[in-house]
């Protein structure tokens, strides 16, 4: 049985663990806004953004002249899996959802007998993901001094993703992310960016205007898509970002109450422990008074 030097040594540590779990808090809630703010102003230009592109690529169609970034290789043999993650932990299972997809569609590649390349965006999902497929990695984009997310960011990793397809490193590439739906509800996300995948079942689909184009389709994509590429990374980023806050919040609020709950537990322990040696001291007391 621990004495009442230790318990009270232990209430005193879980009680600064305890100021420790509520500052994060405090801070994630602060950063939280900031990222959520970024996330949802980015949506609506990154979903226009790729309205036009998808109504660009439906005028095209299977055209001979389509951009390679469009068209594709004619190949899914190479996939590359971009997996983007946070360079911080302390973020309850935010880094383990997205890397838990990550694993599940290598397997499911490396099944049917594809050959799977894989960048990470992060030190965590790198951590996780190097212990079982340190053979995959090609790349690595390390964030850790970037304070604040730019679009500038996701240009660099643009123009690696897209250096390394017109090298003829792989076929298919897909970005593995969080998407914020809100404090305690992260989803993980599977998004193919080359060559490109629109969704035909919202907004471009129901717009049936027509437009001519000058310089013709053809031209307008071959600027475009790489910018897109990178439109969809940004928007990636400012997601993750916006979940890693909701989810660090969120675990540190769990940590600050399973503490308090620790403290209440041990503080009964240790009162109970004094009342004890107290009342044994007091028989002692009275047991030596009654001899005498």
């Amino acid at each position: 049985m621990p004495s009442l030097k230790d318990l009270k040594n232990r209430i005193e540590s879980v009680k600064s663990t305890r100021k420790i779990t509520k500052a994060m808090q405090m801070v994630a809630a602060a950063k939280l806004r900031r990222a959520q703010d970024a996330a949802e102003a980015g949506r609506p230009y990154a979903e226009r953004f790729n309205t036009v592109l998808a109504g660009l690529a439906a005028s095209v169609g299977g055209s001979d002249s389509a951009p390679r970034l469009l068209s594709g290789t004619g190949s899914d043999q190479v996939q590359l899996l971009v997996v983007m993650t946070s360079e911080r932990g302390l973020c309850g299972g935010f880094n383990s959802s997205i890397v838990k997809l990550a694993r599940v569609r290598v397997a499911e590649l490396r099944a049917a007998g594809k050959t799977v390349k894989i960048l990470t965006v992060g030190k965590k999902g790198r951590e996780q993901l190097k212990r079982d497929y340190a053979d995959l990695f090609i790349g690595h984009v390390d964030l850790s001094e970037v304070k604040r997310l730019g679009y500038a960011n996701a240009q660099d990793i643009a123009r690696d993703v897209l250096a390394r397809f017109d090298a003829g490193e792989f076929d298919v590439a897909t970005i593995f992310f969080n998407r914020f739906q809100s404090v305690i509800s992260q989803i993980p996300t599977a998004q193919q960016i080359i060559p490109a995948a629109f969704d035909q079942t919202g907004e471009a689909a129901a717009d049936t205007t027509l437009f001519d184009y000058e310089p013709d389709e053809e031209a307008i994509l071959a600027d475009l898509l790489p910018r897109g590429v990178a439109t969809q990374i940004f928007s990636a980023l400012l997601e993750n970002a916006a979940s890693e806050q909701g989810a660090r919040m969120s675990a540190m609020d769990n940590a600050t109450r399973n503490a308090g709950d620790m403290i209440d537990k041990l503080t009964i322990q240790y009162n109970r422990s004094r009342q004890a040696v107290i009342t044994n001291e007091l028989i002692e007391i009275i047991s030596g008074a009654e001899a005498l």
